[in-house]
């Protein structure tokens, strides 16, 4: 995972991934250690996103839903055109498109990769349940 520090109080968007069923506890704990990662705050976020894929995701919802935060789903068509430094040809076999996350995170932003402050943080739950987070600097 890549980190580059956020600038003080800098607007964040969130791009959001994780398994089939992963509890809000993961993917909380993912958003708070990418968080921690580029020295942001859950304060700072203005923006998340996710692929429609992950629309009836109860964690995802929990977690938007704790946070007053309203989730913006893409579809993979629109997440494949965004260029990103880590595309993954498993992430693209799942989803159809190579990256979730870190293009999640630059449409959110409407920017581009030199944005991105948190590649991909990726946290495996006690359960086995994977949660991955994407962060990037909205700009001025």
């Amino acid at each position: 995972m890549k980190t580059t520090p956020a600038a003080a109080a800098a607007p964040l968007a969130l791009g959001l991934g994780c398994d089939r069923g992963t509890p809000a506890t993961t993917i909380a704990q993912a958003i708070a250690e990418a968080l921690a990662a580029c020295g942001g705050a859950l304060a700072d976020v203005r923006a998340v996103a996710s692929i429609n894929l992950k629309a009836d995701e109860a964690g995802l919802a929990t977690v938007a839903r704790d946070n007053g935060w309203t989730i913006v789903f893409h579809p993979a068509s629109e997440l494949a055109a965004v260029e990103v430094p880590n595309p993954s040809e498993t992430v693209r076999r799942h989803t159809g498109t190579p990256s979730v996350s870190e293009a999640a995170a630059l449409l959110a932003a409407g920017s581009d990769s030199r944005h991105l402050l948190v590649e991909k943080h990726k946290l495996r739950g006690p359960d086995g349940r994977n949660a991955t987070v994407s962060i990037a600097r909205i700009p001025a």
